[in-house]
């Protein structure tokens, strides 16, 4: 399938764009059983869907009310169903567990240094720069949000601090001028870095952010999102690195560079605390929840590294990109 915009004039996304705007529910009704045109389709849908449950309230409006609209949890029933089943073919079943942390830290060593990164580095022209990391995001564009999410319900011990320390960093410890979001807007405004709508993504970028809401919006896979989260911290320090080191190659300011230069600092210490303090103690004291850490971190890396391949097929990774 071809990763460029969608061109066909009726998708399933577009009509339940149309239908979360309506005044009445009769337009939702009829999409209960409707399926996606395509694998794009599918992601632009469930997109819409977690907007439901996740996005700003001043960004949703009135769509707000069809959160809980039976034919919206059907639609997303069935195509993470779907979804869920395709991840699972595509990651490595054997994911022997010699210790869920260990098997952890063995992922992110693999993922942690993409050639993308290496090519922003070294290599990259300051548009293609741009370009991908208008695409990428940031490691934790909405990293506060989903650490908020993933502590919900855990026990009072060791993971829910962990996620609580976590989440009060992302807080700037208090000092809003250094909140992790704030950093990542006054980078975003430092270099003017284009938005991509999403009907202009590749269905790579797409996947790779719905399967953050997929966890996000889903209680029962709560383990799959500590396992999805944690290879984030675990493997956005050293990208980070290599992002600052192409901003400063190519005489980026200290606004542009700051967001970097922190998450390549804070990161690796996060992420041996998300494995210490919460990955271990919770393998340890539920045993069933250690296979499926690894699963959502798997998951994560499939989708993260279908992306990267995409980029640089994309960008060509030339000096002059």
């Amino acid at each position: 399938m071809a990763s460029g915009p969608h061109t066909e004039s009726v998708t399933l996304s577009g009509q339940l764009a149309v239908a979360l705007d309506a005044t009445s529910e009769r337009p939702l009704q009829g999409l209960a059983d409707a399926e996606p045109a395509s694998r794009r389709d599918r992601a632009l849908v469930l997109l819409q869907v977690h907007d439901l449950h996740r996005a700003p309230l001043a960004d949703l409006g009135d769509r707000v009310r069809w959160q809980h609209h039976p034919a919206i949890a059907s639609l997303k029933s069935r195509l993470e169903t779907a979804w869920i089943a395709e991840l699972d073919a595509r990651i490595d079943g054997d994911l022997d567990e010699g210790g869920a942390a260990e098997t952890l830290r063995a992922i992110a060593a693999r993922d942690r240094a993409p050639a993308v990164y290496q090519w922003l580095a070294e290599d990259a022209g300051w548009d293609a720069v741009l370009r991908f990391l208008a695409l990428e995001g940031g490691p934790d564009d909405i990293f506060d949000d989903l650490v908020a999410t993933c502590q919900v319900g855990l026990p009072v011990g060791p993971a829910k601090m962990e996620l609580a320390s976590n989440y009060w960093d992302e807080m700037g410890n208090g000092e809003v001028d250094k909140v992790h979001n704030v950093l990542y807007r006054r980078f975003v405004d430092a270099v003017d870095l284009p938005t991509v709508a999403r009907h202009d993504q590749p269905t790579e970028a797409l996947e790779r952010s719905a399967m953050l809401g997929l966890v996000a919006t889903n209680r029962a896979l709560q383990p799959e999102m500590v396992g999805a989260l944690g290879l984030i911290e675990l493997t956005a320090g050293p990208r980070c690195r290599y992002v600052d080191q192409g901003l400063g190659r190519l005489g980026a300011n200290e606004d542009a560079r700051a967001f970097y230069q922190m998450h390549a600092v804070v990161d690796p210490l996060h992420g041996k605390g998300w494995l210490d303090n919460a990955v271990r103690p919770l393998a340890d004291r539920r045993p069933s929840w250690g296979p499926r850490i690894l699963r959502g971190a798997a998951w994560k890396s499939e989708v993260d590294m279908t992306f990267f391949d995409w980029a640089e097929r994309a960008l060509a990774l030339s000096p002059t990109g």
